[in-house]
This record gives structure tokens, C-alpha cells and sequence, in this order.
């Protein structure tokens, strides 16, 4: 299903009726992110899912072309057959986020969304559902991780070859890149520009290995962020976390790794 198809499909999630039931909804793995149809305020189109966002977010742009001004909204968010009326939205200017996708990006679907939810993700073919506890099924999972607090994040180990680092990431399907590391925690060797390596900068610098859920990843293409709160190493994102099927157990604050759909 392409972008565009998905704002079709996006249009029909909005006319569900306000008791539906959570479910299932076909997504986009695209430039790196998880996209799904959604509405928010009544404007239906492509949102990137964030495992990994404390907000959801609704483009500035969109925003004003619907005659919604402020820095945040209270609005009914239809998304994968769920109907959450009068949730707080920020509106957000996403231009640099969403420049490189080939159709416009409504917004983001964030963790204060989806944190009553078990919420499975499939990257190959991309498919997006949302349980209510209790009612998610069984789950043939190969690794299950605890869950910290706040968005979806995990324990990893990180190394340099040298130097080796263990502790809480982020676990965004809204990060393109691999990895991000925290400045405050990570040094970039062999720049004099460590700016571009920021997100939406110019470069990616490679990390000797990732270790997350028992599996390896050797060599990966990373970056930095600029900010941290000092409880996490940095934010790995939806490129890595393709290699399984994932559910983000909110609830029970725990995320299951398990072989992908395919």
C-alpha cells in the first residue's frame, strides 16, 4: 500500500463510529519510520507512529490550514479503529522531519496514545494493530524485555570496540536512524563538525556494535542527539527494531521480540 493509499484509507477510519473497538490497520515502512492512516481534529491523512514520542503531534501546517492556531488543541483521534475523543494534541511544526517523504505527513501518533494499549507492530508486510489489555492474543515471542517508564524503551549494550555502555534506550518506530546516541554519552571520533551528525544533519557516523534482545548488530549506521535526560543512552530506531515483529506491551511495561510476519 502506498502513502497515498493509506490517506484513502485514512478517510474511512474517520467515519467509524465513536464506540469502535480497537484493531488492525495496514502501515507504510517508509524512509526509515512506520506511517498508518489516522485522523486528528478531523483531518484524516498519514501519521508517523512513535513508539518513541511522549506527544502526539499534529503538523503545523496542517493545523493552520484548518483554521487551528496555538501551540495545542484538544481533539478526537481516530486511529486503527479506536476513537479517542478530547485528547491533547501538540501542534508542532514537523517540516523538518517530514521534508523527504514523497506525500505530506499529518502528524505523529505518540506513547501518551498508545500507553493503555498492546500495540503490535509487523514491519514485512507493515501491519499496525491496537489491543485492549486482555485482548491481544497470543504472542510467539524469542525475546521479552522489561519495559522503563514513560515511552517504549528497553536495557541495550552499546560498544566502540574499547569502550562498551549498557543501559535504558528509547525504542522509537518513528527514528530513521538505526541508533542515536546522546552527546552527553557519546563522543564522534574523526569529525570536526559533530553537528551533522544530528538529526536531519548532513552525515551518519558507524557504530562498532548494538546488542538488543540476545540479537547483534555490527557496524551500524548512527547519530547523535543533542539532548538527554540523563536516564537513557539514546534512542534506537525502527531500521533495527524491523528484524523482529515487536509488541510494545504498555500495560504491563514489557516489549516482546518475535520472529517477523513474513
Amino acid at each position: 500500500m502506498t502513502p497515498a493509499a493509506l490517506a484513502t484509507a485514512a478517510t474511512l477510519v474517520a467515519l467509524a463510529p465513536a464506540g469502535a473497538r480497537a484493531g488492525e490497520t495496514a502501515c507504510v515502512y517508509e524512509r526509515g519510520v512506520v506511517v498508518i492512516p489516522a485522523s486528528v481534529a478531523g483531518m484524516a491523512g498519514d501519521y508517523i507512529l512513535d513508539t518513541g514520542s511522549p506527544d502526539t503531534q499534529l503538523h503545523e501546517t496542517k493545523a493552520q490550514m484548518a483554521g487551528i492556531t496555538g501551540t495545542a488543541v484538544r481533539a478526537r483521534v481516530l486511529v486503527a479503529g479506536l476513537a479517542l475523543p478530547g485528547r491533547s494534541v501538540a501542534v508542532v511544526d514537523l517540516d523538518a522531519r517530514t521534508a523527504a517523504f514523497p506525500t505530506p505527513i499529518a502528524g505523529v501518533i505518540g506513547a501518551d496514545l498508545l500507553a493503555p494499549y498492546v500495540v503490535d507492530v509487523s514491519f514485512t508486510p507493515c501491519r499496525v494493530a491496537i489491543h485492549r489489555p486482555g485482548r491481544a492474543g497470543r504472542f510467539r515471542a524469542t525475546a521479552v524485555l522489561p519495559m522503563g517508564s514513560g515511552v517504549a524503551s528497553a536495557r541495550a549494550a552499546v560498544a566502540d570496540g574499547p569502550h562498551a555502555s549498557a543501559g535504558e534506550m528509547v525504542l522509537s518506530t518513528g527514528a530513521d536512524a538505526p541508533l542515536r546516541m546522546y552527546q552527553s554519552v557519546a563522543v564522534a571520533v574523526g569529525t570536526s563538525q559533530p553537528d551533522t551528525l544530528l538529526p536531519y544533519g548532513e552525515r551518519r557516523a558507524t557504530l562498532r556494535a548494538l546488542s538488543l534482545g540476545g540479537a547483534l548488530f555490527e557496524n551500524l549506521p548512527a547519530g547523535l542527539l543533542a539532548d538527554g535526560d540523563g536516564a537513557r543512552l539514546g534512542v534506537i530506531g525502527a531500521p533495527v527494531l524491523a528484524q523482529w515483529r515487536v509488541r510494545f506491551d504498555f500495560p504491563r511495561r514489557r516489549v516482546l521480540l518475535g520472529p517477523p510476519a513474513h
